[in-house]
């Protein structure tokens, strides 16, 4: 496929670039910023253009084609990762409004250039963070249950996952699918992990998740792939915390009264991937432990 990724020089965007030209597909990376080292530093089969991703005019032009990288078919899928990444990064309203707008104004520019395959970054705050102020209504955390935003961002992010179901409702041939990423990590943090374990309460504001890029990446590469239509949305975590002690005992001790579903495995992720496993294929391939194994 030709695939258009916003945020294609963030943190998780770089990685899921070369993941895609890895796997045979052509890729242009829209972004405000350039990648790191520069549009040249982009792997064979990827090219960078500019891209105010608020603009919804300049969204649109990108997905039908710039002068001379037009197509003449345009694109034929959408990962939307442009966003203010986090809360507290902007104000408030700032932060809601710049990734309320990009989102629209991604899906919307999809459906006008006959782009029905899109992939985006929902994120794991939807789900409730953070814990240590509102505890999880059961864990694992799964689908299943409303979305309890707690911050702008969260709350900006919410309505992305609205917006894709009525887009969706609009096309019935259109297939929106959110990703609802765990704290995006590269393997030159791994080192400050186990300094977690001298306190829980460091990383219980997301139930000790985190997601490897590389995994993220391929998180994205299998809900492109998926044969489907309509709006969904899956949790992309590793299948571990970030902790050396149990997930039984984290939640034994910080979260008594929270019930717990089913038997968890030692370091079981505590944000379910039993969805993502089941319909997309999704397998993590990346822990953060095989770099403190002798």
């Amino acid at each position: 496929m030709h695939i258009a990724v916003t945020g294609g020089s963030g943190k998780l965007g770089r990685v899921v670039v070369a993941d895609l030209v890895a796997h045979g597909h052509t890729v242009v990376n829209l972004d405000q910023s350039p990648p790191p080292g520069g549009p040249s530093a982009l792997p064979e089969g990827a090219r960078f253009i500019k891209v105010d991703l608020a603009d919804h005019g300049q969204v649109l032009e990108a997905l039908l084609g710039v002068d001379e990288h037009r197509s003449n078919h345009g694109v034929d899928a959408l990962v939307h990762l442009a966003a203010v990444p986090a809360p507290g990064l902007l104000t408030d309203a700032a932060t809601f409004s710049n990734n309320t707008l990009s989102t629209y104004s991604a899906f919307a520019a999809a459906r006008a250039a006959g782009v029905k395959n899109v992939v985006w970054a929902s994120s794991e705050t939807v789900l409730g963070l953070p814990f240590q102020e509102e505890p999880p209504p059961y864990a694992p955390v799964d689908e299943e249950y409303t979305p309890r935003p707690n911050s702008s961002y969260s709350l900006s992010k919410v309505l992305g996952e609205e917006m894709a179901r009525q887009f969706c409702r609009w096309d019935p041939e259109a297939k929106i699918i959110g990703l609802r990423f765990s704290n995006v990590m590269y393997p030159d943090q791994y080192a400050e992990f186990p300094d977690y374990d001298a306190d829980p309460a460091t990383r219980v504001w997301n139930l000790w998740g985190y997601i490897d890029a590389r995994d993220g990446a391929q998180g994205v590469r299998r809900a492109l792939e998926l044969q489907t239509t309509g709006a969904d949305v899956f949790i992309i975590a590793n299948a571990d915390t970030v902790m050396r002690r149990s997930s039984a005992e984290l939640m034994a001790e910080v979260f008594p009264d929270v019930e717990v579903r089913g038997e968890l495995g030692e370091h079981e992720t505590l944000l379910s991937i039993e969805k993502a496993k089941r319909v997309l294929g999704y397998a993590p391939e990346h822990s953060w432990r095989a770099s403190f194994t002798a």
